[in-house]
């Protein structure tokens, strides 16, 4: 295989704190095999699947994959994009589409500028991306706490997913490797939430508002709780204010009003 030397140190331990890949409802094997190889020119490792379309292990994966087996082997599959997210502090969502929604919009290379930051916290973050056909819903975007979009021909943006993987793979490689990116660090007592707090949160709160009539407008609901969702992920959580908020939500919802104080009478 052209460009592979057994005999050089593979660079992939750069995937600790790398982002995780996740392809959601790919449908060729060989595409999948592509978006690894891509992967592992790299040094990412860590791909995982949600409801590919044909069966898994797909043996024309394995040969599109162009020798990058240890990234197949090690493939994880999920039933769900908020599954395949749980584990993760930030995600991107890779499309190319112009989407009616807030989340903030970067460049390939800004977002592997916030992914080295977040992996400088020891924090895993995820970059999905969507089917050949279609690309993500906006369900899935709706997970994301910022777009990626890659700036091209404005007449012809079309990336198939290994192009797409790599370039975002690119520009997260050569950021690690620069001295001097900027990173911050989180305080020891406490860690950036993980997707699976989030989503405990947002379904708390999304449940108390239904059970208040706040969303009672079925027509709306969707748009309304994706805006609601937005407003919080930009708020880049700490795992300590999750749970502060759960505990507010809580304290509003099951808790008697307290006796108003009689200097206030």
């Amino acid at each position: 295989m052209a460009g592979t030397d057994s005999t050089q140190t593979s660079l992939t331990t750069v995937s600790d704190g790398g982002p995780v890949i996740v392809l959601v409802e790919p449908q060729l094997g060989e595409n999948i095999g592509m978006a690894a190889r891509a992967m592992l020119n790299c040094g990412l490792s860590t791909l995982r699947l949600v409801r590919p379309r044909d069966d898994w292990p797909n043996r024309h994966a394995v040969s599109a994959s162009a020798g990058a087996t240890n990234v197949i082997d090690a493939v994880e599959l999920f039933d769900t994009t908020a599954e395949a997210i749980a584990d993760c502090r930030a995600v991107y969502a890779s499309t190319a589409r112009s989407r009616d929604m807030t989340n903030e919009i970067l460049t390939p290379r800004a977002a592997a500028k916030n992914m080295a930051a977040y992996a400088a916290q020891k924090s895993r973050v995820g970059v999905l991306f969507g089917k050949e056909s279609k690309g993500l819903t906006n369900d899935d975007i709706a997970l994301s706490d910022a777009i990626i979009h890659v700036p091209l021909n404005p007449a012809f943006t079309s990336l198939n997913i290994a192009q797409a993987v790599f370039v975002v793979a690119y520009e997260w490689f050569q950021t690690v490797h620069d001295a001097e990116a900027n990173v911050f660090a989180m305080p020891k007592e406490t860690r950036p939430a993980n997707k699976q707090e989030l989503l405990g949160l947002f379904e708390h709160l999304e449940s108390e508002l239904d059970a208040c009539g706040f969303l009672r407008v079925k027509e709306k609901r969707p748009i309304m709780v994706r805006n609601i969702r937005n407003i919080f992920q930009r708020a880049a959580m700490t795992e300590q204010e999750v749970r502060t908020l759960r505990g507010v939500i809580k304290g509003l919802t099951s808790m008697p009003r307290t006796v108003k104080n009689k200097d206030e009478n």
